[in-house]
């Protein structure tokens, strides 16, 4: 008979394979709710979801300051996270929407809806996106007053907003605007604000001294001949993009578009134009990117079954459901290799590459990534052609049944927040000596899909 002591036991030893590099077996796999580490990682705290939001799902996170902004699809709410050994929430907004990716800057936060509303208020109800009054895409609040947030205003895109990339100005407009690219997709003939072809981005123009004023200010096409629709194994053709992450500081931009990805010249932050596109027929849904801090690599994470799907076995394989590494050669894509986690999941486990972010390492390229029911994995991809997993959290199946799992988890000033569907926010830290660096790297905000180059952290 297993005891719960044997268990852990047997958990810790595939823990330790699984970073040697050996695949775990189905008897590996951890026992249902039970929280498993590497030897170099130790869960700090779990916050449950705050009771006004937590019959639903949580998703995205951003961080300013000493606060935390946790997307829900009921709506979000902020973490206190001044000592993150004793994280708490401190106010919660209800504002249903799906799925609330989430950006932070100065008192704005922004919001992003892909469900189609009744209206835009937080008391609005499901409406199908087939009658015209309805309503979908960003919504934006004051939270200069933590405890009490105030929704100010929003604005309709075509399609909503499946998520959003927060954008400063350049140069003299750098203090006056910042800009919201808008990602949003799957049109359909009968709806009147997203029908198709919808190969295009909206980017809402938001004046900071007078937010009540933003308003889409451009809608470029992205793939003026299409993008990729026809590859065998696509979730779903290309209709625009799923995500965008900005290098704003080079004017670089890395799109996830379903079928395709692509980089983009943002010089002209109203004007990006595609400079580069490239395709994989191992990619069923291109579904976010992450720059290195120099900006020579870029990694694409591929949402096989559209997460919610258990694709993290053996039938699988390696190469699917994955991370994909390129190299940015001459302004051209050149792919190295693929990663993805070798801790095999049980067949009730939803896993796939999902959202993370840089560990700011000098010299090297790390990153920490959400993957569902995979948990959350350290990785060292700096030999873009042989990366490695160097540490990681999971629980096992859940008891209750059905999905879950790590949404996004990301590294802010010494630990790792990882946004949980049902669990909701965990704080993580790992000891390890390719990853001790990061410790004396500060910053007092963080989009993660508005990257900046670590000399330019505490510089807000």
């Amino acid at each position: 008979m297993s005891s719960p002591r044997r268990s852990l036991i047997v958990a810790a030893a595939a823990a330790v394979l699984a970073l040697a590099g050996v695949p775990a077996l189905a008897a590996d796999i951890p026992p249902p709710d039970t929280v498993v580490t590497s030897p170099n990682v130790s869960h700090v705290l779990n916050i449950p979801k705050p009771a006004p939001i937590a019959a639903n799902i949580n998703t995205d996170i951003a961080f300013q300051g000493d606060y935390a902004y946790v997307g829900n699809y009921g709506g979000f709410s902020i973490y206190d996270i001044r000592n993150p050994k004793k994280a708490k929430p401190v106010s919660s907004v209800v504002c249903p929407g799906s799925q609330m990716d989430v950006s932070v800057y100065g008192d704005l936060l922004f919001t992003a809806v892909d469900s189609s509303r009744s209206d835009d208020s937080c008391n609005s109800t499901s409406q199908s996106a087939a009658i015209k009054e309805s309503w979908e895409g960003v919504r934006i609040f004051d939270v200069s007053d933590k405890a009490n947030p105030k929704y100010i205003k929003s604005v309709e895109t075509n399609c909503g907003s499946h998520t959003l990339t927060l954008v400063p100005g350049k140069g003299r407009d750098r203090n006056k605007n910042v800009y919201i690219y808008v990602s949003s997709y799957l049109p359909a003939a009968n709806f009147p604000d997203c029908a198709p072809p919808h190969d295009k981005i909206s980017i809402i123009k938001v004046p900071l001294r007078d937010p009540g004023a933003a308003a889409v200010a451009a809608t470029p096409v992205v793939f003026p001949d299409g993008g990729n629709e026809t590859q065998p194994g696509l979730l779903v053709p290309t209709s625009g993009c799923h995500d965008i992450t900005m290098f704003a500081e080079k004017d670089l931009a890395a799109g996830a578009c379903m079928g395709d990805g692509v980089l983009f010249d943002i010089s002209d932050r109203l004007n990006p134009k595609v400079t580069a596109r490239t395709t994989d027929p191992n990619f069923a849904f291109w579904h976010s990117a992450t720059f290195t801090n120099d900006a020579k690599k870029v990694v694409f994470t591929d949402e096989l079954g559209g997460g919610g799907a258990a694709t993290c076995n053996e039938a699988t394989g390696p190469n699917r459901g994955a991370d994909a590494i390129y190299e940015i050669v001459n302004g051209q894509l050149v792919f190295k290799s693929y990663f993805k986690i070798s801790r095999y999941q049980a067949d009730s486990e939803n896993c796939v590459a999902h959202n993370g972010s840089l560990i700011p390492v000098k010299g090297r390229d790390i990153m920490v990534q959400a993957w569902y029911m995979g948990g959350v994995s350290i990785w060292d991809f700096t030999d873009a052609a042989n990366p490695r997993e160097i540490g990681f959290f999971e629980r096992g199946p859940r008891a209750a049944g059905g999905g879950g799992g790590v949404w996004s988890a990301y590294y802010y000033n010494g630990y790792i927040y990882a946004a949980d569907f049902n669990e909701g926010l965990d704080v993580i830290k790992i000891s390890d000596r390719l990853t001790d660096g990061a410790r004396n790297v500060r910053t007092d905000r963080l989009n993660v899909q508005t990257q900046e180059s670590y000399r330019e952290w505490g510089r807000h």
